[in-house]
């Protein structure tokens, strides 16, 4: 005759409710391990119980400046929106430095936008007319005072 093993649950439920309401109460690494030195489980094993539970939160990362991460895509798509850029070119934009994207990003996000149809610096007006600045003459010739090229 084979006997029947019993298996002991790891957690009776009243250990688990009391799991659930101090974790709730305080959700932190240091309530896990008080918890664990407590029922003499590892902090592992209170964690899965947690998960399992529906209560464990994991912490969150953030970067040594104590910012939530950003991803350099995430850069690069702002970017490639502000500036319609196409999909190939935004694409290439990742292939970046992540600290010069932020930088880019957040001297667009503060410049001052463009009217519709003003040109953009070094661009010329649909009119024929040099940018604002005077720099580029209509027939791509380079015109410090900002009048038209002669002939």
């Amino acid at each position: 005759m084979v006997a029947k093993t019993v298996k002991v649950p790891n957690y009776t439920p009243e250990i688990a409710s009391v799991l659930v309401k101090e974790y709730t109460e305080n959700p932190t690494a240091e309530t896990v391990k008080a918890l664990a030195e407590r029922f003499g489980k590892t902090t592992r094993s209170i964690i899965a119980k947690l998960s399992r539970e529906g209560v464990y939160r994991a912490k969150e990362y953030v970067s040594k400046t104590g910012e939530k991460p950003v991803k350099k895509d995430t850069h690069a798509d702002a970017i490639g929106a502000v500036l319609r850029l196409t999909e190939a070119e935004t694409e290439s934009l990742t292939k970046a430095n992540k600290s010069a994207l932020a930088k880019i990003f957040a001297a667009l996000a503060n410049s001052k936008p463009l009217e519709n149809g003003e040109p953009r610096a070094g661009e010329i007006a649909p009119d024929g007319e040099t940018d604002p600045e005077g720099e580029i003459a209509p027939d791509g010739e380079t015109d410090p005072e900002g009048e038209e090229a002669a002939e």
